[in-house]
């Protein structure tokens, strides 16, 4: 299949953005890419237009940034309700996928959010309260959350039945949160445990020197003695001698 150079005018998925020099098949350019404006061929005309691309294009990825920035704040404080047609059982009737969820989005709060962007790793097919992770741009990341609920009415047992699960759910995410705030309180308690028991251990040798000294001063009894018989011969030859 013969191919052709061409220089991207718009960003086009899986492909480019503008001011790209891209080599793609021939009819592709032709057929689509041409006709649709996306692209122009590459010629030494056409080449001259490059440096005007490349600045809309650093004008729109600013743009980009700005709008998923101020979406990401948004998105993360709210709660998308879904209702979906369930048995009495509450089994759903079908299940929630990436494109629902964009659908739904598009139409309560008309947000524009690619639905390659929502990162469900399988589809819900359960009642209840969902954290979903979206991918806005290159760092941009936040979670939406989705309540999935019965459009049609359930027996209070099954009702019972979901609002116990969900406290499960509940239950097991502040699980880590609790045990991260229970090791930073006693963390500083074992530390100052462990000081105090290494001042007391400092202590110890301290009297043991102490100790060593006192042995130091006593005499022995040898010398004892050896003081003894000197301080004597001292007496005896201070004595008068008889006349």
């Amino acid at each position: 299949m013969p191919k052709t150079d061409v220089i991207l005018t718009h960003n086009v998925v899986g492909l480019g953005a503008e001011s790209d020099h891209v080599k793609v098949a021939a009819g592709y350019a032709r057929n689509y890419l041409f006709p649709q404006e996306l692209a122009i061929p590459l010629t030494m005309a056409n080449k001259r237009q490059i440096e005007a691309l490349q600045k809309r294009r650093v004008d729109r990825e600013a743009k980009d940034l700005h709008t998923m920035t101020e979406l990401s704040s948004t998105l993360s404080k709210l709660t998308l309700v879904i209702h979906m047609r369930t048995g009495e059982d509450g089994k759903l009737f079908g299940s929630v996928t990436s494109g629902t969820i964009a659908d739904e989005l598009r139409h309560q709060y008309d947000a524009q959010v690619d639905k390659r962007k929502i990162h469900l790793q399988q589809p819900i097919k359960n009642l209840g309260e969902h954290e979903i992770p979206l991918h806005l741009h290159h760092d941009i990341n936040c979670t939406l959350k989705v309540r999935v609920e019965s459009s049609t009415p359930l027996s209070p047992e099954v009702q019972a039945a979901i609002a116990a699960q969900a406290a499960a759910q509940k239950r097991e995410k502040e699980a880590p949160k609790a045990e991260a705030r229970s090791g930073k309180e006693g963390g500083p308690r074992g530390r100052t445990g462990g000081k105090g028991e290494h001042k007391g251990e400092g202590k110890a040798p301290k009297a043991a020197g102490g100790e060593a000294k006192e042995a130091k001063a006593e005499k022995p009894p040898r010398a004892e003695k050896i003081e003894k018989a000197e301080k004597s011969g001292e007496k005896k030859a201070k004595a008068p001698k008889a006349e």
